[in-house]
């Protein structure tokens, strides 16, 4: 007999009976109250969704930290017809985890891709300066984008539209980035971020209002097996070959840099395996 049958079985089964539990409704979890003047950080999301999926230090910012936490809808998705329900369902997972929302314009940024930033310059520039606008109203100590690979085509553009916005701003501005991944893998990430087991029960809850993406998709069903697989990854990619894996079950990998003069900055040579224990401030001193 094969141990091992017994524990991929339950495996499955728990994924099939993850795909039927119903949407959390708005409200049904405790929000932190967060004090007059706390730091803010901005998550910008190609799409209505990925604010729960790469969420794990930014729920820990706002719940350990007390920290300001806005999700920027930077778009709707594509489709015209689905938009507005796209809203409604983010509107839920933000209020379910907590996360102010901020969407640029009526209905988002249309076409944030690299075609446009190369060929329809008009179309760009407007999206750069309404991003712009939202980064110098908030003054975010920490912002959130995905990384420069990836591997969908929003993802990419939102990554370039968010620095093009960076580099607009005073030359005094500066903030943390941390850079995120979904669709594709980062080549050189430095950070581990753990979640407690709360934390990742509150990210597949609030995902599972994304009803019309989970339906074609059950990505809140498939949540944890990632990011448990994000512990096997970080482990030497964050730190480093050969290296002995943390006790974490659920992590995010991040990319964390220093917006300053206009350019990212390394912040350390160094990667950094951050424990469910340890306060995610440490991180932006």
């Amino acid at each position: 007999m094969n141990p091992f049958q017994k524990f991929v079985s339950e495996h499955a089964q728990l994924f099939q009976s993850g795909k039927k539990l119903p949407a959390v409704k708005p409200g049904a979890l405790k929000r932190s109250k967060i004090p007059p003047g706390a730091p803010r950080a901005l998550i910008f999301s190609p799409h209505p969704d990925d604010e729960c999926i790469v969420g794990g230090l930014a729920l820990r910012l706002l719940r350990e930290a007390k920290w300001n936490v806005t999700n920027v809808a930077v778009t709707l998705g594509s489709k015209r017809g689905r938009q507005a329900a796209r809203l409604r369902e983010l509107q839920h997972a933000c209020a379910v985890l907590g996360f102010n929302l901020e969407v640029p314009g009526s209905h988002g940024l249309e076409r944030i891709n690299l075609e446009t930033r190369e060929q329809n310059r008009a179309n760009w520039a407007a999206a750069v300066g309404a991003v712009a606008k939202i980064l110098a109203e908030h003054q975010p100590r920490v912002v959130f984008i995905p990384h420069e690979n990836d591997g969908h085509a929003a993802h990419v553009g939102t990554h370039f539209l968010v620095l093009d916005a960076l580099k607009t701003l005073p030359k005094s501005f500066r903030c943390f980035v941390v850079e995120t991944e979904f669709w594709g893998q980062m080549a050189n990430p430095n950070l581990l971020v753990e979640s407690s087991v709360g934390d990742v029960g509150d990210l597949v809850a609030a995902l599972t209002c994304h009803a019309g993406e989970v339906r074609r998709n059950p990505y809140q069903a498939r949540l944890p097996a990632w990011m448990m697989d994000n512990v096997r990854r970080g482990t030497e990619l964050v730190g480093g070959q050969g290296g002995v894996a943390p006790d974490f079950t659920f992590a995010t990998i991040y990319r964390l840099q220093q917006w300053h003069r206009r350019k990212l900055q390394k912040v350390s040579k160094a990667g950094k395996l951050l424990s469910a224990k340890q306060n995610p401030v440490t991180l932006f001193r």
